[in-house]
């Protein structure tokens, strides 16, 4: 009787990274940058303006301090606040529903939509979305669903100044434009870790940013 290999997580990232490449790109709506191992995928327009206005709105009912997954000695390493929006709220729902559609993706892969607000002066500084095997959090990471694989986040307004998104390492980075989807994989094209999404969300130097954020995992999240 012939046995059943099982793909490991790596093997299993590596596929989920290929068939989300390739359906973004055959999307024909998806303007891509390449450079230094990083690859951006960014849709101009992927909400209308009311649509973020109301996401604005849901995120300033429910900010509070944004956390992190592991304890760090400098004060200043993120200093936003977040929330997680409801995924029961319709808005909500038509906008998680239509980033799974653009990345052909099931939508059980993906993490609650969180939003984020950057007032002058906050910033989050260089890190990683994938998760840090070895790390105090690895475990309880792998129990939820694995690794996360895709990021994918939509710019819900421009501040005065500031504000970019900074990939150092890949030598990119964006600045935000309202109702502009941005999605990267964060594992190699072998479904281990890319160094190159080490990213930032520099300073905001006038006015206030708000972000959504999803992010999908290798397994179905829990």
């Amino acid at each position: 009787m012939a046995k059943i290999k099982l793909k490991t997580p790596e093997q299993r990232l590596a596929d989920l990274g290929r068939s989300v490449a390739r359906k973004l790109k055959a999307s024909g709506s998806a303007q891509i940058v390449t450079q230094n191992g990083l690859s951006l995928y960014c849709v101009q327009d992927f909400m209308s303006l009311s649509e973020c206005e109301e996401l604005i709105k849901l995120i300033d009912k429910g900010r509070q301090p944004s956390g992190l997954l592991s304890a760090t000695a400098d004060p200043d390493f993120r200093t936003s606040d977040s929330c997680n929006l409801s995924p029961f709220d319709p808005l909500v729902e038509r906008i998680e529903d239509r980033i799974c559609t653009l990345m052909g993706i099931d939508k059980r892969h993906g993490e609650t939509l969180q939003g984020q607000v950057y007032e002058v002066g906050q910033q989050f500084k260089p890190h990683y979305d994938h998760f840090l095997k070895g790390s105090v959090y690895w475990d309880e990471m792998m129990r939820q669903g694995g690794q996360r694989s895709w990021t994918s986040m939509i710019y819900l307004n421009e501040p005065a100044a500031g504000g970019e998104t900074d990939f150092p390492t890949a030598g990119m980075t964006v600045s935000p434009r309202t109702a502009m989807l941005v999605l990267w994989n964060n594992m190699e094209e072998n479904g281990t870790p890319n160094p190159a999404t080490l990213h930032a969300g520099k300073p905001v130097l006038a006015g206030t940013k708000y972000i959504v954020t999803k992010w999908f995992r290798e397994k179905f999240w829990i």
